[in-house]
């Protein structure tokens, strides 16, 4: 049985909290993980990139000079890629860089991380966070009972825990995510996952 340890809001350990064996005793697939991550990567590219052709560039209509007689090389646009203010030679268009990834397949990429995380005693839970006002004081002191601040960590929340939110997301090690979001590639991008334990009861639901 995977364990991992459970802390107040003080940074005080209560004891530990049995996890799940589908989702946190998994066999790791490197493949999907990989797969996954890319295609969260991949979603995030702008794609907006653009350069005009030579057909695109305002201008070039006439021809700068005659065919022959001048001794000079022939040209038929000043807008040719040769010229400068000319049109570029297989410069970038805008597209789309993301591609699909079956649900099925995500989710499993995602166990995966999480399995190898837990493996490695890396997944640590917070229970009953009290604040009463955001401080991001009092977030950096949590860590830093936890032993964690200098380390990266991604803080999984449930959308409710508002105050939570607020006051760690000024830390610049910290990236907190609500569960509905967390992924693959945010559950790897890190040293440590924190988890409050509202947050893992719903993550427990949404991949069991």
């Amino acid at each position: 049985m995977i364990k991992a340890p459970v802390f107040d809001g003080k940074g005080s350990k209560k004891g530990e909290l049995n996890l799940k064996e589908e989702i946190f005793s998994v066999e790791p697939k490197e493949g999907l993980v990989y797969m996954a991550c890319r295609a969260y990567l991949a979603s995030k590219r702008a794609g907006s990139a653009n350069t005009l052709g030579r057909s695109e560039v305002r201008g070039g209509g006439a021809k700068p000079w005659r065919q022959k007689g001048t001794g000079r090389a022939r040209a038929g646009t000043i807008r040719s890629p040769l010229w400068r203010g000319g049109g570029v030679t297989f410069g970038p268009k805008p597209r789309d860089f993301s591609f699909k990834v079956n649900k099925k397949e995500k989710q499993l990429a995602l166990k995966s991380v999480l399995s190898a995380k837990a493996g490695e005693n890396r997944v640590l839970i917070l229970d009953r966070l009290n604040i009463d006002q955001p401080s991001t004081k009092k977030a950096f002191e949590l860590l830093s009972k936890l032993k964690i601040e200098k380390n990266k960590v991604t803080l999984v929340l449930n959308p409710e825990e508002k105050k939570v939110y607020l006051s760690f997301r000024n830390l610049p090690l910290v990236n907190v995510v609500q569960v509905n979001e967390l992924n693959a590639y945010l559950a790897l991008n890190n040293e440590y996952l924190l988890f409050t334990k509202v947050a893992l009861e719903r993550l427990n639901e949404v991949l069991s």
